[in-house]
């Protein structure tokens, strides 16, 4: 069933933000220390049997210098720098296997995955562990981990990670630095919202059903985990929901969607209890930068999944040649 507000009230959907006095200077302040550490970007060839597509294994610093492992891949015989996806990957997810990665160098461009810290044990294998030490009661998952302050909460360092990223495709010689494109679904839709509002320069962001949007009226409307990780920790820490929702809006979609001036695609499912439509047009109609959305009225989470992804193909063949 349709899980949330009719189509043309999503469109006009406008909720005020909750945004931090402090939001800009947190994240310059947090992106300043970051690159104290030296990028130390590393790219080894694998060995992946894949004939057509070269492989590197990556290891670059994220946030607190960090190893942060990733994959690399490229057409085999490319001729000059060439354009490249930076994927990020959705909740409980990991880098996974080279060939899990094929879509963009089948059609004649780099992509550069960032396997996510301290996830990876959901849906598809990760490499990354999350060496941050103190970070209080939190519930399974990492909504919660380090909620009841803005400078140990998880997303802090991930969302760190995630600018570092874009660096670290850059610095590769095979990249076209000026032709860059920030990609994700769910929390890895989040992730390339985030990278579109604090990284200069990305030609495009493909923003599929993106977490991370709007939390208070997410956890208002759905128990489906992720969002029901924070319900379930509100339950019982319940004098100390104003410190939680305090922290989320340091993280919160909404404000850094006012930020960003990448032209981006977004896509959203009419029927997605995960990431309910108003989070996503809460964020898309903050959006500042030249954007568009595909609306998939009978689907859920997966959103438009395949045909989606044609969309994506098409928007970089527009962009790229």
């Amino acid at each position: 069933m349709f899980v949330d507000m009719p189509l043309d009230q999503l469109r006009a959907y406008l909720p005020e933000r909750r945004e931090p006095e402090d939001f800009d200077l947190f994240w310059e302040r947090t992106l300043a220390e970051a690159r104290e550490h030296e990028l130390n970007a590393t790219f080894v060839p694998y060995a992946a049997d894949l004939s057509l597509v070269e492989v590197f294994d990556v290891t670059f610093a994220g946030f607190g210098g960090h190893p942060i492992k990733g994959w690399f891949l490229k057409p085999a015989s490319p001729s000059g720098p060439l354009p490249c996806v930076v994927e990020y990957i959705g909740y409980n997810g990991g880098r996974g296997l080279p060939h899990d990665w094929l879509l963009w160098p089948a059609a004649g461009y780099a992509v550069f995955v960032m396997d996510t810290r301290g996830q990876g044990g959901g849906w598809r294998p990760g490499d990354t562990p999350d060496p941050f030490p103190g970070i209080g009661p939190e519930q399974s998952g990492k909504m919660t981990q380090g909620i009841f302050d803005p400078e140990a909460y998880y997303y802090r360092r991930l969302f760190t990670d995630v600018v570092r990223a874009v660096e670290a495709a850059r610095s590769h010689p095979a990249v076209d630095s000026e032709k860059v494109i920030v990609a994700g679904g769910s929390q890895g839709g989040a992730m390339a919202l985030v990278a579109a509002a604090l990284v200069p320069g990305i030609t495009h962001a493909f923003i599929n059903v993106p977490f991370m949007s709007h939390f208070r009226r997410a956890v208002e409307i759905t128990d489906i985990d992720p969002y029901g990780e924070l319900g379930r920790f509100c339950a019982v820490h319940r004098t100390r929901v104003e410190d939680i929702f305090a922290t989320l809006d340091y993280f919160d979609c909404v404000n850094f969607a006012v930020r960003a001036q990448t032209p981006a695609l977004f896509s959203v499912g009419l029927r997605d209890g995960v990431t309910p439509a108003s989070t996503v047009f809460a964020a898309y109609n903050h959006y500042a930068g030249p954007k568009d959305i595909a609306v998939w009225p009978f689907n859920g989470h997966e959103g438009g999944e395949s045909q989606q992804a044609l969309e994506q193909l098409r928007v970089a063949r527009k962009l790229f040649g």
